[in-house]
């Protein structure tokens, strides 16, 4: 198979997890590579392309920025071979990490991606936990994929309506999570959900968590979100939160205590790395035109999207939005058809 020009535009590494483990920035995400990884992209996002582009002379950088999530769940209805589900979290659980330690401001849910994957990490263990109840776990739990957004895809008003706003259970999707998903526990006492939880942990070779502990922890939450004039830095970021009515009324649950037994049954969450986007890639001109390691340009070799680090080889730097990803796929993508056009034209050739 041979063209005039070759455009590479295959994605990344995210479904490779031996290619994100070759790659782990140890001196920023250390102490040590992490053992476990739930995958959020497709089994054919392995990286083999820019491999096979490398292997013929060009150039890949940044490998070692990369954009993975720390919210992942083990999909109980998998589509690809280890498939994880990002969840999209309210700010009201509480977040422990493998040991049973809060984690400190400003990682809090929905917050710093980047700053929560490091402290994660550097505990040493590769999963961490949410504590909640059923009420938080309807109003605040969203799941990414389209296929765990049906009312969405499916542009159901009424079921959007119905599933995210007047259910007490929350939609059907986390429904099928909370009963299906191996990395939940739900239990009606604190001492049974931290057994439930510790058993998840000797799975993974973890630390067994400390039921009074985490009592102590929780209690410590509770009361301060029992008073209205708390200093609790995640207290106050939930009531700034449902100071903007959208998320009041649909997104943020009323801040109550956990352990206060009134607001169903209390729930765990492992918490799985879960992989996802890959930052750097084949080094690039501003044309998409793939470079080589000495600097010139390699004929008729063009690179974009994810492949390229979404342009260039690593246009995000090491940190990223996620509304920012389609736009550097369809820039480079764009870039490259214009190039990859002239010189057909230029050749004699004919678009």
């Amino acid at each position: 198979m041979a063209g005039a020009a070759v455009l590479v535009a295959s994605g990344g590494i995210g479904g490779n997890v031996d290619a994100v483990r070759a790659a782990w920035p140890v001196d920023e995400l250390g102490p040590k590579v992490p053992e476990h990884f739930v995958v959020g992209v497709p089994a054919h996002v392995d990286g083999r392309m820019m491999g096979i582009a490398e292997a013929a002379g060009a150039r890949i950088i940044n490998r070692s920025r990369m954009w993975h999530y720390t919210e992942g769940l083990q999909n109980w209805n998998p589509i690809w071979p280890g498939h994880g589900i990002r969840v999209l979290p309210g700010p009201s659980s509480l977040w422990l990490d493998a040991t049973g330690a809060r984690l400190p401001p400003c990682l809090f849910p929905g917050s710093d991606t980047l700053a929560t994957l490091r402290h994660i990490c550097h505990t040493g263990f590769d999963y961490s936990w949410f504590v909640l109840d059923e009420a938080i776990l309807a109003r605040e739990f969203g799941l990414s994929g389209s296929e765990q957004n049906p009312d969405i895809t499916g542009k159901s008003l009424c079921k959007l309506l119905l599933g995210r706003l007047l259910s007490r259970k929350g939609p059907v999707p986390v429904q099928n999570f909370r009963r299906h998903g191996r990395d939940f526990v739900v239990r009606d006492s604190l001492d049974d959900l931290v057994a439930g939880m510790n058993e998840l942990a000797a799975e993974r070779g973890g630390p067994a968590l400390d039921a009074a502990a985490v009592r102590r922890t929780l209690e410590a939450r509770d009361g301060q979100v029992r008073n209205g004039f708390c200093k609790d830095a995640q207290a106050m970021l939930v009531r700034n939160a449902r100071s903007y009515w959208p998320d009041r009324l649909s997104r943020v649950a009323k801040p109550h205590a956990i352990l206060d037994g009134k607001h169903g049954p209390l729930i765990a969450v492992r918490l799985n790395l879960l992989t996802r986007k890959t930052l750097g890639g084949i080094e690039t001109d501003l044309r998409s035109n793939a470079m080589r390691a000495d600097g010139t340009t390699f004929p008729g070799l063009f690179a974009a999207g994810e492949a390229a680090g979404f342009g260039g080889g690593g246009v995000h730097g090491h940190r990223s939005l996620e509304g920012t990803f389609l736009g550097g796929c369809i820039f480079s993508g764009r870039a490259a058809g214009m190039a990859m056009a002239e010189e057909f034209k230029s050749g004699g050739g004919r678009v």
